[in-house]
């Protein structure tokens, strides 16, 4: 079980913002971010903050356990993008209100994640100034 003392140290490292999608929790309107493991104790993963990110709802029920999933471009298996070993401009960037995959795991953790879908994509929009 995570403790309240760790689950405050991933929402200050977040910066209070899921660390896949980049929604704000004050712009979360059905659920507070939640705390999620990258890779899921069923596939080994522990407890420890190295293995903690701070997610939205939407992104987090996608991911589920997933720590991998099939790119969208060439078809092949491909990890999920991983928040504590990876910098989020090498992976992804913002077209208009769209996330978009730059590598094979961009690519991949959006459509897993469903970045992407009409919900996200609608929530952007009322967002955005």
């Amino acid at each position: 079980m995570i403790n309240a003392s760790l689950r405050s140290l991933v929402r200050r490292r977040a910066h209070n913002a899921c660390e896949y999608c980049g929604l704000a929790e004050e712009h979360s309107p059905i659920a507070a971010l939640q705390v999620d493991h990258i890779q899921s104790r069923k596939h080994g993963g522990t407890d420890d903050s190295e293995n903690l990110a701070l997610a939205c709802i939407d992104c987090n029920l996608s991911k589920g356990s997933n720590i991998a999933g099939i790119d969208p471009t060439t078809g092949t298996m491909c990890e999920l993008f991983h928040p504590r070993r990876q910098q989020w401009d090498d992976h992804f960037e913002w077209r208009g209100i769209q996330i978009v995959g730059k590598t094979k795991i961009g690519r991949t953790t959006v459509e897993v994640l469903r970045m992407n879908s009409e919900e996200q994509l609608q929530l952007r929009m009322a967002i955005k100034p």
